[in-house]
């Protein structure tokens, strides 16, 4: 069972994000900011994470910088999801690590997908 890590300021957006991920029989764990995310990451092993752009505390680059520069599971696959869509954003995103980007709103097939994917688990 994958385990991921969806970090997102929006109520909404984390309820629909792991209604989608559970249904897939997938372990989440939410967190409302940056500083939450990073601090959740750094306290269980996730198999990916997904993380929002504009967020209060830490945004999404700070997010996916601070997982990259870590002590542990660095390479762990991290998606962006969000409503940003400038190619320059998902530049600076591929530049600080980040494996992918999605955009809201989102499918939740297409997600699911993706993770299973870019972790290696199988597409069935």
């Amino acid at each position: 069972m994958l385990s991921v890590l969806a970090i997102d300021d929006s109520r909404t957006i984390r309820e629909l994000v792991r209604r989608a991920l559970e249904n897939a029989g997938m372990n989440v764990t939410t967190a409302d900011d940056g500083l939450d995310g990073v601090s959740s990451f750094g306290e269980s092993a996730f198999d990916a994470v997904i993380t929002d752009i504009n967020m209060p505390n830490l945004d999404g680059f700070g997010v996916i910088e601070a997982i990259r520069s870590g002590q542990r599971n660095t390479r762990v696959p991290i998606l962006v999801l969000t409503t940003e869509t400038g190619p320059e954003l998902r530049a600076r995103a591929r530049d600080a690590g980040a494996t992918g980007w999605l955009t809201k709103p989102f499918d939740g097939a297409v997600l699911v997908r993706t993770l299973k994917r870019v972790t290696g688990a199988p597409l069935s």
